[in-house]
């Protein structure tokens, strides 16, 4: 009963947490968080860098997947110092090909993607759980069960990238068709339910001319299907069905994938389908066929305390807030917006 508990209390929070984001982040002042003064110029106003909520919702979303798979694996008695060390080599491997593969894909400098570094986990997470178990187990104490560990991978992405989607409603990006070009029967639906951006310096703004038109709300719908898939995913998990789990949290996320491309108007790349498309599609044929050869994972009954109980460890706490500050560091610092930034004193008040 106390892993149903566990995942209900997460999905009312997070229902919570989604629907005020839905409602708040694609008005004009939730994009730049902060501006910071870093120049002067000859006028006397500051050049200012820009923190975005882009940075913040990312590095929310890294930090809350990762603390969910430490919570799984932790239920399921796989020691702290494994989970570390496969956590530090696919973080190590997936964040930087966010940008890289973005940049090969788009031809832009300045561009994140999800779907590049999925692909990346894809073909880095097995061969990575292969090294600790061949190379490292004598160090990190066992081995990791292979079936168990993917699951709680795709968990973790799931719910992180679900989370994620929060930042594309914030910058503007990843978005939907206009709500007046789809066909009419879908235009009777997204007419009551849309999003309608404001501000010149979202990216919808910029690059698609849609700030104040309804559009498909592809970010939220996918930010609800992700967190909905993690969820049902973790409670097979929690009962020892991990590949199932992979197969629903992975394979689901993937063919969404594949299927929302067709209703986002921001751009992908050159082609009808577009490379993510076909990692996706790629991504999703691997896990079919190779969830079912993984061997019967036979693990302890999982419990849910002993895993919340890493989260307390001195430790873990320290790690998630050090991941929380590099990633807000590294893709919340705008290059595609800038400010000027002006002080003066209040005299009335002097």
């Amino acid at each position: 009963m106390a892993n149903e508990i566990f995942v209900l209390a997460m999905a009312a929070c997070l229902a919570g947490v989604l629907g005020w984001g839905f409602r708040t982040l694609p008005r004009e002042n939730w994009q730049i968080a902060a501006a910071i003064p870093i120049a002067k110029e000859s006028s006397g106003h500051w050049r200012g860098l820009n923190l975005t909520y882009y940075g913040f919702f990312q590095a929310s979303a890294y930090t809350v997947g990762l603390a969910m798979m430490i919570v799984l694996l932790g239920a399921v008695h796989i020691p702290l110092r494994s989970i570390v060390v496969i956590a530090v080599l696919i973080l190590t491997c997936c964040i930087p090909a966010s940008k890289l593969v973005a940049r090969l894909v788009e031809r832009k400098q300045a561009t994140f993607t999800v779907g590049g570094a999925v692909f990346a986990a894809v073909l880095f997470v097995p061969t990575a759980l292969w090294f600790v178990n061949r190379f490292l187990a004598f160090w990190v104490g066992t081995v990791i069960p292979i079936a168990a560990g993917l699951a709680a991978t795709a968990i973790a992405y799931a719910l992180g990238e679900g989370i994620g989607r929060l930042a594309c409603v914030s910058f503007g990006c990843c978005y939907g068709k206009p709500v007046s070009s789809v066909p009419p029967r879908l235009r009777g639906v997204f007419a009551r339910c849309n999003f309608v951006f404001a501000g010149g310096t979202k990216k919808i703004a910029y690059e698609g001319g849609l700030e104040g038109e309804p559009v498909i709300p592809i970010q939220g719908i996918t930010a609800v299907l992700y967190v909905a898939l993690a969820l049902l995913s973790s409670l097979l998990f929690l009962h020892g069905q991990y590949r199932t789990a992979l197969g629903v949290a992975f394979i689901g996320t993937q063919l969404w994938r594949m299927v929302s491309e067709v209703l986002r108007a921001d751009y992908r790349g050159g082609g009808k389908i577009s490379a993510y498309q076909i990692m996706a599609l790629l991504g999703a044929v691997l896990t079919l066929v190779g969830a079912p050869a993984l061997p019967a994972d036979r693990l302890p009954h999982a419990d849910i305390a002993a895993g919340l109980a890493l989260l307390w460890h001195p430790g873990v706490i320290i790690w998630l807030q050090g991941l929380w500050l590099l990633t807000f560091l590294y893709t919340g610092r705008s290059v595609v917006t800038a400010a000027t930034v002006s002080f003066h004193v209040h005299r009335d008040v002097v």
